[in-house]
Order: C-alpha cells, then structure tokens, then sequence
C-alpha cells in the first residue's frame, strides 16, 4: 500500500514539473498573442539583415572609392537597373569604355559590388591569378547550380585542380581528331534540311535556331554517343535544356528571384523543376547503363570512347575516380556550355561573312583548294590547320561578337591593379570581354570587321589578353579546342555549299535592315539572325 502511494506521489511531481515548464508555451495559446511575438521576432530579423546590409555596403563603397564610378541614381540603390540585356545595354559599355578606358566600379543596389574591367593591362591580373584564390561568384554562376552541380565551372580551390586534372584527358588531341567526323556528320545532316528548304522557296533562313540544333546533335553523340535525330524531330531532353537556359536568363534579370526560397515558389520556378528533372533523368540513366557496360567489359571495352566513357575510366593520382554524381554534373556542363556558345560564335561568323562578301569569296576560294581533287565531303583533322584565312575570319568574328559578353570572379584576398588601385576581397570583379574587344585604346576602329587584325604579323602587336574569347588564365575553357575545331569545320563546308547574303525575316517582310544584338547567356539578335541562302554544286561553283 505504501509502494503504490509513493509511485501515485511520484507521477504527480512529475506532472506538476510538466505543466511548469510547458506554462510558457501554453501562452501561445492565444492567437492575438502568438501573432505580435512572430511579427516582433520577423522584424528583428529584418532589422538585423538590413543593417549588415547596409554596413557591408558602406564598407564596400569606402574600400572602392578610389575606382572611377559613373553617375549613380541615389548612394544606396547605385546601378541597380542600368544593366540592360540589349542593343542599348551594349551601346551603354561601349561608352563606359569610351569614358573610363581601363575599369570602374559599378554597384547593384547594396547587394552586389562589382569592378568592371575593359583593358588588358587590368583584365591579365584578374584572369592569371591563381586557381586556389579564385572564386566563382553567385551573380552569374549561382543560377546555374541546381542544373550543373559542384562541376568544374563552379566549383573552387583544391576541388576544382582536381577537376581539371581528371577532365583533361577528354579534351586530348586524339579525342579531337574522333569528333571531327562527328562534326562532318552533324552539318551534313543541317546542309541538307536548308537544302529542302531553300528548294519549297525558303531560302531566308533563322541561324540561331538550326545551328543550335546542330550543335545540341553533334555533342549529344560526342557526349554520349546518343543519336537523338533533334535535327529532324522533336527531343524532350534537348527541349528541356532550351528551357532552362531561356528561365535562367529570365531569373537573372529579376532581382527578387535571385533568392531561392522566393524563386522556387514562383511559376518560373516550378517550370525550371520540370525542366531540370528531365535532363537529370536522362544524364542519370546515361552514366548508370555506361558504368555497368564498363564494367563488364573490363579491358576488352572499344577503343573509340565519348565523353562521358573517359571520365568514367579516369583516375587521379589517389587511384580515386569520379563519382557517378560528379560525372553526371560535368556531363551536364559540357552539354550546357558546348552547344549555346559555339552555336552563337557559328551564326555570328556566318553572318559577318555575308555581310562582307569579298572576304567570304576569300574563304570560299581557300576551302575549295583545300578539297580540290578530293572524292569524299569532310573536312579532315589535318585541313583545320590549312585554313589560315577561314581562321582569321572566324577570329575576328570572336572577337567584334564574343559568344560570352563578360566572366566574373571574386578572390580570397585583395587584388592590385595598375594605376594603385585594390580590388577588395569578396568584390565582384566583372571582366567584360565585350568591352575589351571594342576597347578603342587596344582596337583601330573596334566595331569593323577586319580580319587581317589576326594576320600573324599583326598578332604579335596586341597585348595577350586584347584577345579573350575563351577567357584565358588557369580558369580558362577547357573545351576551347573543341569549339575551334567544330568551328572551322561548319563554316568551312557552309562556305563550300551555300553562298550567304543578308536575310530578313518573311513574316515581317521588307529588305535586310541593321540587325539588333541581344545580350543573354551568349550573344543572340533580336528577331533572330536571318540570312539568305544561295545553295552550291558539292565543288562550290554556281549551278
């Protein structure tokens, strides 16, 4: 009886002690109440965040008032909306340049705080420094994490050696010499439609679109050995990267969607989700089935190999591999960054050869005598270095409509430029290769189209880093071989079959007027790039 009193007196103690410490969470009870403490702690946090903002922004100010700043709308809102994705946004750094020659500070609101740099004296600093101290930036690059992971382009320091380290050897030269057929096969299989085309009366044709296609065709067999037809017929996983990069575009330049937990719940968010489980789905499956074949094929395994088989094989010098997620993120990198980069380095060539016809008579003319003689159709690996001409003409091209408008960086310590001036750490430093290439105090007349500027005797007049399509430094693109490569093939055998003259639109009608640049994650044009297609016999003389 004693037993059961002591044990009833027990569990009472220990119910009061309950109800004493759960007294204050019971006052949450009260509706009214439970709302004014939520609202208090959410204005806290708001306050809070505000006020770092604002001191990290009067820091950075301070620390970079010795750069030359244009005009700012108010201290506290800077630029913010004076970056524009169009015709007039480049003709706006075309003046930055004109007025500040080297570089200028630039800052979007209190959120970001940028350097922008437009000459190669401040440009070769910024761009040669080490791997190890370099760091990619959330402005441009955050956007692209969910779709491409920690690859290469994103990721930083000791992870990043290691990265380029294993991911060389599928850019080695004899792998080069193995795409080349596939770049044959991809522009034949281009040439062709225009040819349908032209004959059902549609010789205005839109570049962009068709030369997209192609290069999505030709690193999907280089990439995976996957024959999608996308030429000729619809592909969802190759719609679904169009997709994404049109809403990574669209989320740059919405400044409330630079937050995920804003963008994710918007409608663009949820198409990005859709896209992105389409072309993770597929990288996926790819690498899975790859694998296991590897697997049981041992030594016995073709010696022929796409990109995704040699950086399955590859080892560092642990003896460690890539992780089927990391192969899968640089997988979807090669794919993000081929096809969009060389389709508008392509179009932009083409287009620039039209608009100059002596010159494109002049590759033509080099191109013929290249394949005089000859019973096959393709370009062979040992014909891209016997087009000197071609290559200064597509050089030039690069250089007055790079594919990529600017790179950004930010580095673990500060950085010195010319003329005493420091980059503070954890500022954004905007290398805009735009603004380089049409830098007046580096380039006679920088918006002509001369391609004797890359004559090899005039080369070696111009400072290293006047000329950076491809970046440059240890954080240069590893795939810029591959792009030059496919690049002379495609405008080569264009060159070969077609004439080109300026097109225009038929919908709109109305002769070839000025086309307008568009500025997004590689240069386009507004309305598309129309030209006009005059088909060839196979030796490249009139019909």
């Amino acid at each position: 009886m004693t037993g059961c009193r002591s044990r009833t007196q027990t569990r009472g103690l220990r119910m009061t002690l309950l109800l004493r410490a759960l007294a204050p969470l019971l006052l949450w009870a009260d509706p009214p109440l439970m709302l004014r403490w939520v609202g208090t702690g959410l204005l806290a946090l708001l306050v809070g965040w505000a006020a770092r903002l604002l001191l990290r922004h009067a820091w950075f100010t301070r620390r970079m008032s010795r750069f030359s700043r244009p005009r700012t709308r108010s201290w506290l809102l800077g630029h913010l909306g004076q970056m524009q994705s169009s015709e007039e946004g480049l003709q706006r750094v075309d003046q930055l340049v004109q007025t500040y020659r080297h570089c200028c500070c630039w800052f979007l609101g209190p959120f970001y705080h940028l350097v922008r740099v437009f000459h190669p004296d401040y440009v070769k600093p910024l761009l040669m420094a080490s791997a190890k101290m370099t760091v990619k930036d959330d402005l441009i690059y955050g956007h692209l994490r969910p779709w491409l992971g920690q690859s290469l382009l994103l990721s930083n320091g000791e992870e990043w050696s290691r990265k380029r380290r294993l991911l060389t050897p599928a850019f080695h030269f004899d792998v080069l010499k193995e795409s080349v057929s596939t770049f044959n096969s991809s522009t034949h299989t281009m040439h062709e439609k225009w040819r349908r085309l032209v004959a059902t009366g549609e010789t205005s044709l839109e570049m962009f679109g068709h030369v997209t296609l192609m290069t999505l065709d030709s690193l999907l067999k280089c990439a995976f050995s996957f024959q999608s037809d996308c030429q000729e017929s619809t592909c969802a996983y190759v719609s679904a990267i169009v997709e994404l990069s049109d809403l990574i575009i669209d989320r740059r330049f919405r400044i409330l969607h630079h937050w995920d937990w804003i963008y994710w719940r918007t409608q663009q968010g949820r198409r990005f989700r859709r896209a992105l489980s389409v072309v993770h789905e597929f990288t996926r499956e790819v690498v899975q089935k790859r694998r296991a074949l590897i697997g049981q094929q041992g030594e016995t395994a073709p010696k022929s190999r796409d990109f995704v088989d040699i950086i399955l094989t590859t080892k560092d010098e642990d003896g460690r591999s890539l992780s089927d997620e990391e192969i899968q993120a640089e997988a979807n990198t090669f794919m993000f960054a081929g096809h969009d980069t060389t389709a508008s380095a392509i179009s932009w060539t083409l287009y620039n050869l039209a608009q100059h016809p002596h010159y494109q008579e002049e590759c033509r003319q080099e191109v013929m005598d290249l394949m005089r003689g000859r019973a096959g159709r393709d370009i062979e690996w040992e014909d891209l270095s016997n087009l000197p001409f071609t290559s200064m003409c597509i050089r030039e091209s690069l250089r007055l409509h790079p594919p990529v408008q600017a790179v950004t960086r930010k580095y673990t310590q500060d950085m010195p430029l010319p003329g005493n001036l420091t980059v503070p750490q954890g500022a954004i430093c905007l290398v805009s290769i735009y603004g380089t290439h049409h830098n007046p105090a580096v380039w006679t007349n920088p918006h002509e189209f001369d391609p004797f500027r890359f004559d090899p005797e005039n080369k070696k007049r111009v400072s290293s880093h006047a000329f950076i399509p491809f970046s440059s430094g240890p954080r240069n693109c590893i795939g810029q071989k591959f792009a030059m490569a496919e690049l002379r093939v495609v405008v080569a055998l264009t060159l070969l079959r077609f004439r080109l003259h300026p097109g225009s639109n038929p919908e709109l009608g109305g002769s070839p007027g000025p086309v307008r640049r568009l500025p997004q994650l590689v240069l386009r044009a507004e309305g598309g790039l129309w030209l006009q297609l005059e088909p060839l016999d196979p030796a490249g003389t009139d019909p």
